[in-house]
């Protein structure tokens, strides 16, 4: 007898900030039971897909995610169940319907991705499959290389650092778990450096330290002694990526870094200083280097800057494929950021990656900063063959579980398993 959906439901559970998310469940005909959880970002793109929220400010601040959860079992539980569960593009394409909206804002870009995820999972289960060869096929064998946040500032710290991400990448480890190794010394070093110059070593929502610093290169410089504190060669063992996240300081067409002092700085300027950190530090990746509405700045940012790192758009394109074509068509980065929750559905986002993989792009798979235990996005990542991925630091059980997942992988995939330098052309 053919698998078919028996039943659809989900919960609302707290995500690694406290605040609600939903978990979906997705039981078969054959006894397949499974689950997933929504991710939630804080630095989110104005065009992302609407994340349901309550408003009900007795419950959560407003936060909750009762509606989302309605919406599950009341609208989309009655569709989807009794569809065969590989038929993964014709049941997100029905829910999308079914929300009717641009946006998702309907059922609610929570409730939809939460049922597309548990779907997933439940077919790869039944199917006897691990979730990375179910979504990838048999080309699902490059780990990518973790990109590590391990300096915040900006919205995620409270802070004198303008810059919301500082990551560092195991540019030159020979497969992931070394590369995993290489970043988790690099973090602990990290730690004592500041612990001995007496700065603080709590950590931000991803588990970055987030220390008061003189500048947003002052960042950099510690990161490059505590990467030679660990025994790496910066630049040729690991190298240094990049996130501004700048639409939170973008105001009237200017960027301003006043929270490091760094004043008032056009988009051009704002070039400017990118290319004297790049000059002085090893810095392979920028994302959100501009702000998401910048289209003309990023332009001119590309051009002057795209043949020396990769330049990723996260806010700009939001995962949905309208913008990413937009920015393939006017050169306006060379990369994109994918996050599942920012466009709500399992196929949207591995279209966005397809587009990206066609015009020759890279795509760098993310995490949010307010994250799960649920390990989905390790094997999304190998799945999409990416060869980069942010999913926090070296702490934190949400960031670890994805890295631990991937150690699994790279286990089981044996000397089937790629890694390699995610920058190499």
């Amino acid at each position: 007898m053919k698998t078919v959906i028996n039943s659809i439901h989900a919960m609302e559970i707290l995500d690694s900030r406290g605040n609600p998310t939903v978990r979906a469940y997705c039981s078969l005909s054959d006894g397949t039971c499974c689950s997933a959880s929504v991710p939630s970002g804080a630095s989110t793109g104005e065009n992302e897909a609407v994340e349901l929220r309550d408003g009900d400010p007795k419950r959560f601040g407003g936060k909750g995610v009762l509606k989302a959860v309605e919406n599950v079992s009341r609208i989309i539980a009655p569709e989807v169940c009794g569809m065969d569960p590989a038929r993964q593009v014709e049941i997100d394409r029905l829910m999308i319907a079914l929300d009717g909206t641009e946006n998702k804002s309907r059922l609610g870009a929570n409730a939809i991705l939460g049922v597309s995820m548990a779907v997933a999972r439940a077919a790869a289960i039944s199917a006897g499959m691990p979730l990375y060869k179910y979504l990838g096929g048999a080309e699902a064998v490059r780990l990518p290389a973790p990109m590590m946040n391990i300096i915040n500032g900006g919205k995620h710290a409270d802070n004198s650092v303008d810059f919301q991400e500082y990551m560092i990448v195991p540019m030159g480890a020979p497969t992931f778990a070394e590369g995993l190794r290489y970043n988790a010394e690099t973090f602990h070093c990290l730690k004592e450096i500041l612990h001995k110059r007496g700065l603080a070593t709590s950590v931000g929502d991803e588990g970055g330290f987030a220390p008061y610093l003189s500048s947003n290169q002052e960042a950099c410089q510690i990161i490059v002694e505590a990467i030679e504190a660990a025994g790496y060669a910066p630049g040729e063992d690991i190298g240094i990526a990049m996130d501004p996240a700048s639409t939170s300081f973008w105001h009237d067409g200017k960027y301003d870094l006043s929270k490091s002092g760094g004043g008032i700085l056009t988009s051009s300027e704002m070039t400017d200083l990118y290319t004297v950190m790049i000059a002085k530090y090893p810095i392979f990746l920028l994302e959100d280097g501009l702000a998401e509405n910048d289209w003309e700045g990023f332009k001119e940012h590309t051009a002057r800057l795209g043949d020396k790192l990769e330049i990723v758009g996260d806010d700009i394109y939001v995962t949905n494929t309208r913008y990413i074509a937009r920015g393939i068509r006017e050169k306006t980065t060379n990369a994109a950021l994918i996050k599942l929750n920012q466009i709500g559905t399992v196929t949207e986002t591995t279209e966005a990656v397809r587009m990206c993989r066609d015009a020759g792009w890279k795509c760098l798979i993310s995490h949010r900063s307010g994250e799960t235990e649920d390990s989905f996005l390790a094997d999304f990542a190998v799945a999409m063959g990416s060869g980069q991925l942010k999913s926090g630091s070296a702490c934190r059980g949400e960031r670890l579980a994805k890295y631990n997942r991937l150690l699994e992988i790279e286990a089981e995939l044996g000397t089937e398993a790629e890694f390699g330098n995610p920058f190499k052309h």
